[in-house]
């Protein structure tokens, strides 16, 4: 398959332009506590916390409660709903528990939290390989009809993280599984509070990066370039963006 960068047409692997695209069409549907116009107001929020005065200032102070003040926001989301996408997006590695709690246990609620981060987490994804390319961000989808399933899984609970998270042995009859494809390591259960927030997740991830068997499968190169390669660049990426998974 063939994108268009800068005037060029370029190859771009079936299996990665394929998850891109269901990437966007998943981001404009009904999710588990999130319509799917609230689906897009949250991407559209994630995209202008970038120029948000106050993330901006609390980026710079010692400490982002040093900092007081209203987000720039678009106006449609709640205000919390707007504070956890600011801070997700611009000053990740500085939220700690007392503010995961904050969210998960206030008005937001833990399940639209953990989808927020589902939804945060993808468009940056995306954003970020647009930016790469050296490409204008993709014009966000229209919203799809139909309401949020409002399904929280009968199994999740606060053992593994500061929110609730289910365990495969955990999962109950009729309740979506999302461990079979992509597995069950602690990363894969991180969003298993909203176990579709799991597959729409790595259903991308594992196109960007590789999946959980490749990882470690040093006697096959699954991508242009190495697994040596490959690692350099996420170092590097973790590093910058000061992720201590």
């Amino acid at each position: 398959m063939k994108i268009e960068v800068a005037g060029q047409s370029l190859p771009i692997r079936p299996g990665l332009a394929s998850a891109i695209e269901a990437a966007w069409a998943r981001l404009a549907g009904a999710g588990t506590w999130w319509s799917g116009a609230e689906r897009i107001a949250i991407a559209s929020e994630v995209r202008n916390a970038r120029r948000c005065k106050l993330c901006r200032e609390r980026k710079q102070a010692l400490s982002a409660h040093a900092v007081r003040g209203a987000h720039d926001s678009l106006g449609i989301l709640p205000a919390n709903a707007v504070e956890a996408v600011h801070r997700l997006v611009t000053d990740a590695s500085r939220i700690g528990e007392a503010w995961v709690r904050g969210m998960a246990d206030g008005p937001l609620g833990e399940g639209a939290y953990v989808e927020i981060v589902s939804v945060v987490s993808i468009v940056s994804a995306l954003d970020t390989f647009d930016h790469a390319l050296g490409r204008t961000p993709r014009a966000l989808p229209e919203a799809g009809d139909g309401p949020p399933s409002r399904r929280r899984p009968a199994g999740a609970r606060r053992a593994l993280a500061w929110v609730a998270t289910l365990a495969p042995e955990d999962v109950a009859p009729g309740d979506p599984n999302p461990f079979p494809l992509h597995g069950d390591k602690n990363i894969h259960r991180a969003l298993s509070l909203v176990p579709q927030a799991v597959i729409d997740f790595f259903d991308l991830d594992v196109e960007l990066y590789l999946r959980d068997h490749e990882i470690r499968d040093f006697t096959t190169e699954y991508r242009a370039i190495s697994h040596a390669q490959i690692e350099l660049i996420a170092g590097r990426a973790s590093a910058i963006n000061r992720c201590f998974y």
